[in-house]
């Protein structure tokens, strides 16, 4: 097996679609999968779906990663946007999976140019809509 922290590519897609989203807004969210050692492209969902649609997106025992643009509104009723990294890593799925996820994330993260916070979960909870509102905030 090749070393999964240095040895795991990253498709061309999975760039150019997350530039797509942070740039011209295209997506809400894209969601990414290791297959056959590389990660690539698994979801995209489009710039009018919402965060429920985004968590039913994430498999319930199978690993992933994904980014998310979060719209809000500031106290002084500025619209921003900040896009979150998650490690979908729930506690269903098989301890290899979470080993090679765990393993080439940071170094698929840093391909991923323009995130401002990640949320690790391993179920649902961990990734509320109420955790993303506090880091945003």
């Amino acid at each position: 097996m090749a070393n999964a922290a240095s040895g795991m590519a990253v498709d061309d897609e999975c760039k150019l679609r997350f530039q797509e989203l942070k740039a011209r807004r295209s997506f809400r969210f894209i969601v990414f999968k290791i297959e056959e050692q590389q990660v690539v492209v698994d979801k995209l969902g489009g710039p009018t779906q919402g965060y429920d649609d985004f968590a039913a997106s994430l498999p319930a025992d199978e690993c992933r990663y994904a980014v998310y643009d979060f719209d809000f509104t500031t106290e002084e009723n500025v619209q921003k946007s900040k896009i979150f990294f998650i490690a979908w890593s729930p506690d269903t799925s098989k301890v290899r999976m979470k080993m090679v996820y765990a393993s080439s994330k940071d170094r698929f993260k840093r391909e991923l140019d323009g995130i401002q916070f990640e949320v690790q979960a391993t179920d649902p909870s961990e990734m509320s809509m109420d955790i993303v509102k506090d880091r945003a905030f």
